[in-house]
């Protein structure tokens, strides 16, 4: 069975490239840092998952994910549209779900954003472990329980998520991870980091191959990266892991 061909896709200010990289090797599959400039309509398709990872891109100017948005949507739109139609899974993290967001990826096709990623509610940057719990499945959770909650960390200046849609996407199960506390409900500051509308942290989709998600599973990816890893021997891995092994198994079966 050959591996699963992943692009990392990259500009200046990108830099958790290298985690993401890491993950997809470790698991077997064949990722690769390619940067935006590289990437061609002929090439995109030669890769059977895309990943957008988490950074500063371009320093963030104008709106975080905004100017690598606008770079893509010039040279890749038609494209990325028609890898997402054949069901590719396109995933973002953290800055990458901003750029998924600002492209119009997010959280539906559309030729404008329909939500945004704004400014923290605590006007400040939060890096701080973080309690998701899984609310609907898509492409990126196919390993994980729904309902069950999983530590992953997050590290945003601009992480609120805000949209006109929030309760369809409730109704259509696009809202894939939402914030709790340690009893597993919905709380707000410091468990909710930015101030999100439902405490969510990540959506996807209709279809569930495009995702986003504010926390970083790449840095919940060994098990010794969760706080109380020495009380569960029982895990194979960090929480994060499982993301990465929901995206392989969906794409070998494209």
């Amino acid at each position: 069975m050959s591996p699963i061909r992943v692009c990392i896709l990259r500009i200046e200010g990108t830099n958790c490239e290298q985690e993401t990289y890491d993950a997809f090797l470790e698991l077997g599959a064949h990722p690769e840092m390619v940067h935006l400039k590289e990437l061609t309509p002929e090439t995109l398709f030669t890769y059977q998952c895309l990943m957008i990872p988490g950074g500063f891109s371009s320093g963030d100017y104008v709106r975080a994910g905004a100017i690598f948005a606008a770079r893509m949507k010039s040279r890749l739109f038609s494209a990325l549209k028609r890898y997402v139609e054949h069901g590719y899974p396109v995933g973002g993290i953290c800055n990458g779900f901003q750029v998924l967001v600002e492209l119009g990826f997010l959280p539906r096709l559309s030729d404008h954003p329909e939500a945004c990623l704004s400014t923290n509610d605590s006007a400040r940057f939060e890096c701080r472990p973080t309690l998701l719990r899984l609310e609907n499945h898509c492409a990126f959770t196919r390993k994980m329980g729904t309902g069950s909650i999983y530590e992953i960390p997050s590290a945003h200046a601009e992480g609120k998520f805000v949209s006109p849609h929030t309760e369809e996407l409730m109704e259509n199960g696009q809202v894939i991870f939402r914030y709790v506390n340690s009893q597993g409900h919905y709380a707000g500051y410091p468990w909710n980091p930015n101030g999100s509308q439902y405490n969510i942290a990540g959506v996807s989709n209709e279809q569930g191959n495009v995702f986003g998600m504010m926390p970083h599973p790449e840095r919940a990816f060994h098990r010794f990266q969760n706080q109380e890893w020495t009380r569960h021997d029982h895990e194979p891995g960090g929480h994060g892991r499982l993301v990465f092994e929901s995206i392989i198994e969906y794409a070998r079966r494209l």
